[in-house]
């Protein structure tokens, strides 16, 4: 148990040495960092989890209920944290724990199936994992929760502990509106296993949680339930689509795998565990994930970037410990002479050394270059920036420097809109989301200037504006 504990200590480390040093360097960003530091704040000050920055970017006011875009509320557990220490850097720091603590359980279930060097080797390659690298690579995410959750999930249904199963299953429901759907998947996997009425019940209560989250938790505060709609090439419902997929299922087949770089995705995904999880029930679990991503019209949710693919992460790699278990056991009835253990700790030892080489491609790797940590002369201008504006008022802020000031002022996006604030962090040099250059943003200072707004801070590209 040493050796486990160590592991989990020094991923929490390196999750937090990234997410933090990209915080202080300024290369966090405000979407969406500091949306979710403004709902659990809110949280924190057991008032309404709104998010003043998303209400606006959504035209839908600085009192919008970050609920009403995803449905989140295990996001309240970490309120809490806040009355320790009250900024976004919690949140970062509890991302890292929460992705470190799906170590024990994922050892547990791999051991008992594997053996104990096998599970070492796992975790590990967990632990280094591409997915997990960009999760932590891009602010926070309500995806913290997922893999830990999984890991119990699958873990304890393994050991026979249906209670514990149950209630790991619940907190998934709480993650997001769409985890109904990965428990729908799980109850296929149940029912496979024998407990078929357990595996209707599964599947019942996912595809129900689903439907009320987005047909009346989402709407009741005030959010828009066809926001992510992002199957119009399919048709505009949950029922047309289904009636598609039955009328045409080469249509559907055929959009799951183009454009190419889904399959470059979907490669990336499967090859880490050596494609093993194919054979295994499991992947029943991932498959709505994958097929919510896929089968989706937005280039964002296809691509290994971002931090979808932490959502599935660790039921790939169960389904990838289950699935070469059973291809050991084939394999020992067709060559009786075969090791299991040895066997086993091959495929280990190969998943392993996939991750690993991964590495290099995904953001870990910039934890090793000596630049990733320089401070360069840009950032000693923003922590200027940031200083000449005071404490309690509203303030647009370009998308790299709003983290550094949600915790003591309310924040918006700097957009090309007219302006809602009397404080503006601009950036006139360095491309930021969401403008679509930065001859656009020098253009835009300019105009705020015409517009009344006096120049307080100028330096490196940013400026400071206020308006009386």
């Amino acid at each position: 148990m040493i050796a486990l504990t160590a592991i989990v200590l020094a991923a929490t480390g390196v999750y937090c040495l990234l997410g933090l040093v990209r915080f202080h360097l300024y290369r966090a960003t405000s979407l969406d960092l500091t949306l979710f530091d403004q709902m659990v704040r809110g949280f924190a000050s057991f008032s309404t989890p709104t998010s003043p920055l998303r209400g606006e970017t959504l035209d839908r006011g600085m009192d919008f209920v970050q609920l009403g875009e995803h449905f989140s509320p295990i996001l309240a557990v970490l309120a809490p944290l806040y009355w320790l220490h009250d900024g976004p850097e919690t949140l970062i720091v509890a991302q890292a724990v929460l992705f470190a603590l799906a170590i024990p359980p994922l050892w547990l279930f791999t051991r008992r199936v594997l053996g104990t060097g096998s599970a070492y080797l796992v975790v590990v390659a967990y632990a280094v994992s591409w997915p997990v690298a960009q999760a932590v690579n891009f602010d926070f995410h309500e995806v913290a929760f997922a893999p830990l959750l999984t890991a119990v999930m699958i873990e304890r249904f393994n050991a026979g502990r249906y209670t514990a199963t149950a209630f790991a299953a619940v907190a998934l429901l709480l993650v997001k509106e769409d985890m109904g759907l990965m428990v729908v998947g799980f109850g296929g996997y149940v029912a496979l296993q024998g407990q078929r009425y357990t595996g209707i019940l599964y599947m019942g209560i996912g595809m129900l949680y689903t439907g009320l989250a987005r047909s009346i938790f989402i709407p009741s505060v005030g959010g828009d339930p066809g926001m992510y709609w992002a199957y119009g090439q399919l048709g505009n419902s949950v029922s047309t689509v289904a009636v598609k997929a039955l009328t045409d299922p080469l249509s559907i087949l055929g959009t799951f795998f183009t454009p190419e770089i889904k399959v470059d995705t979907l490669a990336l995904l499967l090859w880490p565990v050596l494609l093993t999880c194919l054979f295994s029930p499991l992947m029943l679990m991932a498959l709505p994930h994958l097929l919510e991503r896929m089968l989706s019209d937005r280039l964002h949710w296809w691509v290994t970037d971002f931090h979808h693919s932490a959502f599935t992460v660790i039921v790939l790699l169960c389904a990838g410990v289950d699935g070469a278990s059973r291809l050991i056991r084939w394999s020992r009835r067709r060559q009786p002479g075969l090791g299991e253990r040895t066997a086993s700790l091959m495929w280990a030892a190969g998943a392993c050394a996939i991750a690993l080489t991964l590495v290099p491609r995904f953001p870990f790797d910039q934890l090793v270059r000596p630049d990733f940590y320089e401070k360069h002369p840009d950032v000693a201008a923003a922590e200027q920036a940031v200083t000449a504006v005071p404490s309690g008022v509203v303030v647009e802020a370009v998308n790299h420097v709003g983290p550094h000031l949600s915790a003591r002022t309310t924040v918006l996006l700097w957009e090309d809109k007219p302006p809602k604030a009397p404080w503006i962090v601009a950036d006139a040099v360095r491309l930021a989301y969401p403008w679509g250059s930065t001859e656009r943003q020098q253009q835009r200072v300019d105009e705020l200037i015409g517009l009344g707004y006096q120049v307080v801070f100028k330096s490196e590209g940013y400026v400071v504006l206020h308006r009386g």
